[in-house]
């Protein structure tokens, strides 16, 4: 029922949690106005992700995109701080709703905000297009300024792989899908000048990585910036699950960062007795006592 329609005397009451993504009553779940009945076995879960963000169903095209960038960014590995911590809480005996919230709350600005930065990057970019300036100098001003500040493009590079495997894959739907009309392509063209460029004078290029990706098809689908992280730790919450299930299946309990007999180096101070420190103490106070 619409709140506008709505005359009884705890309106007010209700009204508190008003929301324009479900209208619950006994008997009765719709989702964005649709029935749960007619949606269950009819759409993907990555259209009802979408319907619940956006309001409205995607087309087949923009459902596919989503779901790539979406299975894409699921895992990679226990050397991931997310999954390591996700797994280090399950050998602590916490509930696996508590081990996948350890690993989920790791996704902060340094491990799991690239995308959305590279998001706030391609859209600032955009923007300059949009009023008139040309695709290779705005691009040519952002790469001179991060390197005059000694800073990293975000989505760009990878500690691990040389070459991301997941960018070609994406990059490359998200260009079949600028052919078809499903998406302008514009944020496309501004990750590979971007790419372009900052390999431009290298040994060695630095292409595009999975954060880079995603974040173009998120621009290319319309997200706001700020959803960038979100559907970030929506992808990888599956990753961090299956690992902290896998781990509560070991067995074994109470797993460090490294396993034993090793020790984390300890830089401080070398071995020292306490017994001149408690004498010194016991004098002091005795004085003390006797002024």
């Amino acid at each position: 029922m619409n709140a506008a329609q709505r005359t009884d005397p705890l309106a007010a009451v209700t009204d508190w949690w008003q929301t324009s993504i479900s209208d619950i009553e006994p008997g009765v779940i719709r989702l964005r106005g649709y029935p749960i009945e007619q949606l269950i076995a009819e759409i993907s879960l990555p259209e009802m992700v979408w319907l619940l963000l956006r309001g409205d169903l995607p087309t087949r095209g923009q459902a596919r995109l989503l779901e790539a960038a979406l299975v894409a960014a699921v895992d990679h590995g226990p050397q991931a701080p997310s999954i390591a911590a996700a797994r280090m809480a399950a050998t602590c005996g916490v509930g696996l709703n508590n081990a996948v919230a350890t690993g989920v709350n790791l996704l902060g600005d340094i491990h799991g905000g690239a995308g959305q930065q590279c998001m706030r990057l391609l859209t600032e970019l955009r923007r300059r297009l949009d009023k008139g300036e040309q695709l290779d100098a705005v691009v040519a001003e952002s790469v001179a300024e991060h390197r005059a500040k000694h800073s990293y493009l975000p989505g760009f590079g990878h500690r691990f792989h040389p070459r991301d495997p997941r960018r070609d894959p994406l990059l490359d739907l998200l260009a079949d899908a600028a052919e078809d009309g499903t998406v302008s392509g514009r944020y496309l063209q501004i990750i590979c000048e971007l790419e372009r460029q900052l390999g431009r004078d290298r040994p060695r290029p630095v292409p595009v990585n999975i954060d880079g990706a995603t974040a173009t098809v998120y621009c290319e689908l319309g997200f706001p910036t700020e959803l960038g992280r979100g559907l970030f730790i929506l992808s990888r919450s599956v990753g961090i699950l299956a690992h902290a299930w896998e781990e509560n299946q070991d067995g074994r309990r109470i797993k460090g960062p490294i396993p034993p007999p090793l020790l984390p180096t300890y830089t401080g101070h070398p071995p020292r007795d306490l017994s001149p420190v408690r004498r010194w103490r016991d004098s002091t106070e005795r004085t003390a006592d006797h002024a």
